[in-house]
């Protein structure tokens, strides 16, 4: 085994957040629970909790079940999607539990960025296009995540895959920029780096998990899928990357014949993430999943995972180098 310490090209995000890796866990609905953004900030990594599908008291009961399983002061995060109807109650249990690394997604982020920052937040907001990074950068954004259309749940409506998008947003802002979508391995990590990255977040492959939140049918579907099995769909409503269930699959059947907004709403009705990623329901249920499905074959533990994403990058290194085929 190579004990060496590990080479990564950029420090910003270890120094922004105080990890040691620059691996952020994805703060996904129904699956980032207290137990998986524990596990992960234990593991070296920015364990998050996923508000979105959390009332306020719930994400507050979460946050003081992370403090409690860390102990020790070990930074934690926070994601709240701003198209939340209750996300300024969600906004101030952060505030007022003192919250400091708050990751925003799917709004404005100049709603909130000023307040969470003069509460001694760090912020972080997720983009889609190198554009909104510009404007989140400007709005005083401490980092932005861009997120490649291969990400599984809510994506850009101009479907940009992460390989392009990263050195965009790159090239586009000065602060630190994270990559996901499509990330599930040691090997992706470096590609991200490579592209100009100062790390990445990795959502499925964190889903995939045994201290996930999510039901053991949404694992192992993430485990059985291939490399055709999640789809682009609901574009009208708001483009989503799930796995190919039959809910899913009627989804495209609608798209297909030119289904209206209205259509495609009334057919996802409500709770289709709940019965799927949290209750396992096959056959209605929504099962949110990025592309990297197709490399990810087991469910283990966070820090098995972690020892494994290192090991991995370890070895890409290597093989670029030269010193191994």
């Amino acid at each position: 085994m190579n004990d060496a310490p590990l080479h990564w090209p950029s420090d910003r995000l270890q120094t922004l957040f105080g990890i040691e890796h620059p691996i952020i866990q994805a703060g996904m609905v129904w699956t980032s629970g207290w137990k998986l953004c524990a596990a992960a900030a234990k593991s070296g990594c920015l364990g998050m909790i996923g508000a979105g599908s959390m009332k306020p008291e719930l994400l507050r009961e979460h946050i003081q079940k992370t403090r409690g399983a860390l102990m020790d002061g070990t930074p934690f995060a926070v994601n709240v999607p701003l198209l939340r109807g209750d996300v300024h109650e969600l906004i101030q249990v952060c505030i007022d539990e003192q919250i400091r690394i708050v990751f925003t997604s799917a709004g404005n982020p100049a709603l909130f960025t000023e307040t969470l920052k003069k509460s001694g937040a760090v912020v972080v907001h997720v983009v889609p296009t190198a554009k909104l990074a510009k404007k989140c950068e400007e709005r005083g954004v401490d980092a932005v995540v861009c997120e490649g259309t291969e990400a599984g749940g809510h994506n850009g409506v101009d479907e940009i895959p992460t390989f392009v998008l990263v050195p965009q947003v790159r090239d586009a802002v000065k602060i630190p920029v994270i990559a996901a979508g499509g990330i599930t391995d040691g090997r992706g990590i470096l590609a991200a780096l490579a592209l100009g990255a100062d790390g990445v977040q990795i959502g499925t492959r964190f889903a995939a998990t045994q201290e996930s939140s999510s039901h053991e049918r949404f694992k192992q579907a993430i485990v059985e899928a291939g490399e055709t099995d999640t789809v682009l769909s609901l574009k009208k409503i708001g483009p989503t990357r799930m796995i190919k269930t039959p809910f899913a699959r009627t989804s495209v059947e609608y798209e297909q014949r030119c289904a209206t907004a209205e259509e495609l709403q009334e057919l996802l009705g409500r709770k289709r993430e709940m019965r799927g990623m949290f209750e396992g329901d096959w056959e209605e249920g929504q099962f949110e999943a990025g592309m990297g499905s197709a490399m990810i074959r087991d469910v283990p533990t966070v820090e098995s995972l972690v020892t494994r994403l290192l090991a991995e990058y370890r070895e890409a290194q290597e093989r670029i180098a030269g010193n191994r085929r």
